[in-house]
């Protein structure tokens, strides 16, 4: 992705005005969203803002506060592929031999390299859901998700985000340290960033933990929602954290902290060419997203665990780190507008998430239609009423599809209208057949003879 790096942004305003302004928004925002409490703490490379609000917890009412652990979801993923890259860095494996040398339980992808792990190249499923995945062991887990017959693609060639390549990597960090992932993460990362740890399923946290919130489309109440992940998805998912705490993270990212030496950041975040992953970021590193904003790159992650809203953005030019944690779906909305507000209010654009772009006329593509599988998932395309193109996934309520000549597609949410980034379809540049969709980031093979 090569880029011009223009001047580095600078905040427009002081601190203390900043934080003032930046708190009525989110105070503002969370009430437009319904969103029960959230963070932002923005470090601008001089100064470092951080503001909050509403409710941690709508049972208990308890405050959301700036040390407030939010389950992340797959912001976690980072850290994993943090604690990959270290070991890498100290030569205890090698990111470009097969992965199945140091994880037996991947002998039937032998081509998988642990950089396609962290990559998300490695062309694996995304992985069974959490109540399946939490009646087996990892081992049993990676050695029937990890197939030749389910690749869905030859590995190092494509994008598909996959949970199943991060508890990979996970038990790879286990097998090479000895350690358990948890403790493995607490020793070698969040104690040198001065981070109490929190993980799903803590018994009894040592620091305050937000829940996760749905909105009752009723009543317009939250309410809260059970973190379901499976004990050896912890890799993938597990971590709780502030916004505070994801900026001492993307100040290593940045390399303006000691956590991670020079060559492990850049390693990270050098694009990766084969990585494509649609409407997830612009491009992906070793174990980051990358995302172009004003042609600058910026680097991060989000995540979603089961009502919660998490997101990382770190300027490696700049210094710049903005990170953002809500506890309700809804929060990703909020996270937008407050993105937006952010250049209005800082001078800081930050690369929320990807746009809906203009490319032309929507085309019929007919020969899209067909039965694509990822793994256990299955993804249905066929004509709808009005014959054009809609996008089912296990049997679910179909989403109108709209398709362009260069086969990216997006998808139109029946009750407004809108279009939302959806993702491409592939060609197979031997037999013309349109043989892979990727919908939002994971790749789906055909499996018909359409």
């Amino acid at each position: 992705m090569p880029y011009t790096i223009p001047a580095a942004p600078t905040a427009s305003r002081p601190s203390s005005l900043l934080h003032r302004e930046l708190q009525a928004r989110l105070d503002a925002l969370a009430r437009i969203h319904r969103v029960p409490g959230a963070q932002l703490a923005l470090d601008t490379g001089g100064d470092v803002v951080t503001v909050h609000t509403g409710t941690a917890d709508v049972t208990t009412g308890s405050p959301f506060t700036a040390d407030t652990a939010v389950p992340l979801g797959s912001l976690t993923k980072p850290y994993t592929a943090a604690l990959v890259m270290l070991l890498a860095d100290d030569g205890d494996l090698d990111l470009d031999a097969p992965a199945a040398e140091y994880l037996p339980e991947l002998c039937g992808t032998p081509q998988v390299t642990t950089r396609h792990l962290l990559s998300h190249t490695a062309g694996l499923p995304t992985g069974p859901d959490s109540d399946t995945a939490a009646a087996t062991t990892a081992a049993r887990y990676l050695t029937a998700v990890c197939t030749e017959r389910d690749l869905l693609f030859v590995p190092g060639t494509d994008f598909s985000y996959s949970n199943a390549g991060y508890v990979a990597a996970g038990r790879l960090v286990e097998t090479v340290t000895g350690m358990p992932w948890p403790e493995a993460v607490r020793a070698l990362l969040l104690e040198a960033l001065d981070v109490l740890p929190a993980f799903v399923g803590d018994a009894a946290p040592v620091r305050p933990v937000a829940a996760g919130h749905a909105v009752n489309t009723a009543t317009g109440q939250a309410v809260p929602a059970r973190q379901t992940l499976a004990p050896l998805e912890a890799p993938a998912g597990a971590l709780l954290a502030s916004a505070r705490d994801l900026v001492a993270f993307g100040n290593a990212l940045t390399g303006r902290s000691d956590l991670l030496p020079p060559a492990v950041v850049k390693e990270m975040r050098r694009p990766e060419t084969a990585a494509r992953p649609g409407t997830l970021a612009d491009g992906w590193g070793t174990g980051l997203a990358l995302y172009q904003r004003d042609g600058r790159v910026w680097c991060g992650h989000d995540g979603n665990a089961q009502g919660t809203s998490c997101h990382l953005r770190a300027d490696p030019e700049s210094g710049v780190v903005v990170a953002f944690t809500g506890n309700a779906g809804s929060a990703t909305a909020l996270w937008r507008d407050l993105a937006e507000e952010l250049g209005r209010l800082a001078g800081i654009r930050v690369p929320a998430g990807t746009d809906v772009v203009d490319r032309g006329g929507a085309v019929g593509l007919p020969d899209c239609a067909g039965t694509y599988r990822n793994g256990t998932t299955t993804y249905r395309i066929e004509p709808g009423p009005d014959g054009t193109p809609a996008l089912s996934v296990d049997g679910d309520l179909p989403l109108p599809l709209v398709c362009y000549a260069d086969l990216s597609c997006d998808l139109r949410d029946p009750a407004t209208g809108r279009l939302e980034p959806g993702g491409r379809f592939h060609r197979n540049p031997a037999t013309g057949r349109v043989d892979r969709v990727q919908i939002s980031g994971r790749a789906a093979r055909r499996t018909d003879d359409g």
